[in-house]
């Protein structure tokens, strides 16, 4: 009985690498060993930067309501703590986004949570 090796499905698996190694330098784009580890190294990247996306957009959101807050004397962290004292829920992204296009509408959440 002649050996089954399932060449349909191994050349389907090899394909679906190398497609999604298309565009990558040198061999990595053509040696199915060096494209499977650049592809898997990929990903890896992939999922890590999918979070650390998350956490740089935080970051500016901060830096800009920081620097919007200083304009009006006050600073980030006693800004976001009279915030939550006088239950205004908005959120970072919000008022960053006020703080660099709407300084006026900025100017009335800052002087509603000082005085």
């Amino acid at each position: 009985m002649p050996r089954s090796v399932n060449a349909v499905a191994s050349r389907a698996r090899r394909k679906k690498v190398l497609e999604r190694a298309k565009g990558y330098w040198g061999t990595r784009s053509t040696n199915i060993s060096t494209a499977k580890n650049a592809v898997d190294k990929a990903l890896a990247y992939a999922y890590v930067g999918r979070k650390q996306k998350k956490r740089d957009y935080r970051s500016l959101w901060i830096v800009r309501i920081n620097a919007g807050v200083h304009e009006h004397g006050l600073t980030y962290g006693r800004f976001i703590s009279a915030l939550k004292k006088h239950n205004i829920e908005l959120n970072r992204k919000v008022l960053a986004d006020l703080a660099m296009n709407e300084p006026d509408a900025f100017k009335a959440i800052v002087d509603k949570v000082k005085g």
